[in-house]
């Protein structure tokens, strides 16, 4: 990409302004201005002062031709709803071959998946995307590519016949307090930090720090963010199964089931004796426990992954 104009190609990346700034379909107006502040932030000209790069003009240039505008079109509601509906009827009118072709190359299979799982997989990829990408400003244009093809790939389930913009922690919040299906009464969750005798010698890390906020979180019910703490720590310690166990309980929490298995049983996997874990492999009839990684699983801690080996890569 040149430093001095942005091709056209590049500039067309416009007409979907959620993937020009990195923030789901489902963003609200608080996450908007939220990412778009981090990425003036991180773009602003004085970080470039007495520094001779390539990417100071191609910094300002990005800012300013394709950021704010994308900014600009999408901090008003109004707006925003217009272009979801473009986006979505970009989405219906793709023939299955394309959706077929678009689902390889953003490396997700989620049609197949069940809506709540979708909606997972989707948001954890867009947050994936948003580490990476303005990190390498000569290859920016291809993650945000890439994240349009997720949007078109998103939007085109059939579940969104009836999609409004709306933010994921809203959904979620609606999810936990009004299931669609009746829930069995299940005892009130109490969370605690583990007993187990090997965590009690190791002294506190930043893994056992996320899981310590994971744990609090869940204690005053903001299960978004008791997600985002224990992805955290597994990544930290993806061997950890009061990580895994805590992070289905969770799920479980939303009325996310298939999600809340597929931890479980990694969290079984890790320790058939989790004590946790077997509490909720029986209110969620998990019956015997897989030899090998869930397919979800897989995919879900394979995304950060797949992203690397795309910006190292070629284009799709």
């Amino acid at each position: 990409m040149s430093q001095n104009f942005l091709p056209p190609e590049i500039l067309e990346l416009l007409v979907d302004p959620y993937a020009v700034l990195g923030v789901s379909v489902n963003a609200d107006e608080r996450q908007i201005s939220k990412r778009y502040h981090a990425l003036a932030k991180q773009l602003h000209p004085d970080n470039y002062v007495n520094i001779q790069t390539p990417d100071k003009d191609l910094a300002r240039i990005i800012l300013t031709r394709l950021i704010n505008p994308a900014y600009q079109q999408l901090k008003q509601e109004k707006k925003r709803l217009d272009t979801v509906s473009t986006l979505r009827l970009k989405a219906r009118s793709l023939n299955p071959q394309v959706i077929t072709e678009l689902q390889k190359a953003v490396n997700m299979q989620i049609i197949p998946m069940s809506a709540q799982e979708a909606d997972f997989f989707y948001e954890q990829a867009i947050a994936s995307c948003t580490e990476t990408q303005y990190k390498s400003l000569q290859k920016s244009h291809q993650v945000t590519r890439y994240i349009s093809k997720l949007n078109l790939v998103y939007l085109s389930l059939p579940k969104h016949n009836t999609f409004e913009t709306q933010t994921i922690t809203t959904e979620l919040k609606s999810t936990a307090s009004k299931s669609i299906v009746p829930r069995p009464e299940i005892p009130k969750v109490t969370f605690q930090l583990s007993e187990d005798k090997n965590s009690k010698a190791t002294p506190i890390n930043y893994a056992q720090r996320h899981y310590e906020r994971a744990v609090q979180y869940g204690q005053q019910s903001q299960w978004a963010l008791a997600v985002k703490e224990l992805r955290d720590a597994i990544k930290l310690e993806p061997n950890n199964s009061d990580h895994y166990a805590l992070l289905g309980v969770v799920h479980f929490q939303q009325n996310f089931p298939g999600m809340a298995k597929v931890y479980i049983r990694q969290a079984l996997k890790l320790n058939p004796k989790h004590p946790l874990a077997l509490k909720y492999a029986a209110l969620l009839k998990i019956e015997a426990i897989e030899q090998s990684p869930p397919k979800s699983m897989g995919k879900a801690l394979g995304i950060a992954r797949l992203l690397s080996r795309f910006l190292s890569g070629h284009d799709s």
